[in-house]
């Protein structure tokens, strides 16, 4: 390991926004579990997850785009989340934090009705068969996500891969899911929406290929 993440690593303990799990705990109730707004951001708003987030750079823009939200960004990751939590932190950032844990466990940290909304950013597509159970999009992912998301709530998905767009499309269908806005390239469909125009840096590389961007809200 490189001296740079290993002062990365450092750093996170530090961070006061920043909370880590630790790696394969199971059957547990974070401290935090219905107490986010109120002992971690101290403001009463609504909360939305970034699942996946690698180095924040969408969290970080949907908080400063939303100042009456609360975000957080979740992923394993941790040298991935020190540069948006270093961001949020050097910015002063009272409405963004980061998470460190497997998404898998994402229903362990939060109450039923909690979350409101959900952003997919780029995840893995997972193409392989075998695979499936760990597409974040799949029937398990969204039956984690119904148990945390408020009644009618919202889940976004913002992905370079038309395999994982066209299978999510078919699990939304299959389930019966209402979707609020579809396109398989964005710029062409959606060139004025601030929230849509956020870059990461995967995004960023994949635009460099010429890969359209696909992009799809429905509710749970």
């Amino acid at each position: 390991m490189t001296k740079r993440k290993l002062r990365n690593f450092a750093e996170l303990e530090t961070f006061p926004h920043v909370i880590q799990h630790p790696y394969g705990k199971d059957n547990f109730d974070h401290r935090l579990k219905g107490k986010w707004n109120r002992e971690f951001f101290k403001a009463s708003q609504p909360i939305t997850l970034e699942l996946g987030c690698g180095k924040g750079e969408y969290t970080v823009g949907l908080a400063k785009a939303h100042g009456d939200r609360n975000f957080l960004g979740v992923d394993m990751k941790g040298n991935r989340i020190w540069r948006g939590a270093r961001t949020a932190l050097d910015d002063q950032m009272s409405n963004v934090g980061f998470l460190r844990t497997q998404v898998e466990r994402v229903d362990n940290f939060f109450m039923p009705g909690e979350v409101s909304e959900i952003w997919i950013t780029f995840p893995d597509p997972q193409p392989q068969k075998t695979r499936e159970r760990k597409r974040l999009t799949c029937p398990g992912f969204l039956d984690k996500y119904r148990k945390i998301l408020r009644p009618e709530g919202i889940v976004h998905l913002k992905t370079d891969s038309a395999f994982l767009f066209e299978y999510s499309l078919e699990v939304i269908k299959e389930q019966n899911l209402e979707v609020l806005r579809m396109s398989r390239n964005i710029d062409e469909d959606f060139p004025g929406d601030e929230l849509l125009k956020i870059r990461t840096f995967y995004e960023m590389k994949f635009r460099e290929t010429g890969v359209p961007i696909n992009y799809v809200s429905f509710r749970l």
